[in-house]
């Protein structure tokens, strides 16, 4: 079998595949779920609770978006009643680390931002 050579990435390319995982990375849902998962394994009414808002369709949808990207593992344990559990596979620690400080970034610097809206909002 032949071994497929992969392109370097260059998401500044308009054509290049890379920017398909930006868009799934960069998803809101996909880096609040990050750091949660981050804290270690988790079973979906969890992940529900702690992710304000967010329906049962898109942390499904998020949570297979992510899994198919290598950054997210779900362990099935065929049980009775059924029980699952997602966890961030090597990969997807690797991205809780940035997310994580980019959740601190926006912790840090919320109040200057909404400051900068107002300040905007005032002149327009």
């Amino acid at each position: 079998m032949a071994r497929q050579v992969l392109p370097v990435a260059d998401p500044w390319n308009a054509a290049c595949p890379s920017r398909e995982m930006l868009a799934i990375i960069g998803d809101k849902w996909a880096l609040l779920l990050m750091p949660v998962l981050a804290e270690g394994a988790k079973r979906n009414g969890e992940l529900m609770r702690r992710l304000g808002g967010v329906s049962q369709k898109m942390l499904t949808q998020t949570l297979r978006d992510l899994e198919r990207n290598g950054v997210v593992v779900r362990q099935d344990f065929q049980e009775v009643p059924p029980r699952v559990e997602y966890r961030l596979t090597p990969l997807g620690a690797s991205l809780g680390r940035v997310v994580g400080a980019l959740d601190q970034w926006v912790i840090a610097n919320y109040r200057a931002v909404e400051s900068a809206r107002l300040a905007f909002d005032r002149k327009a």
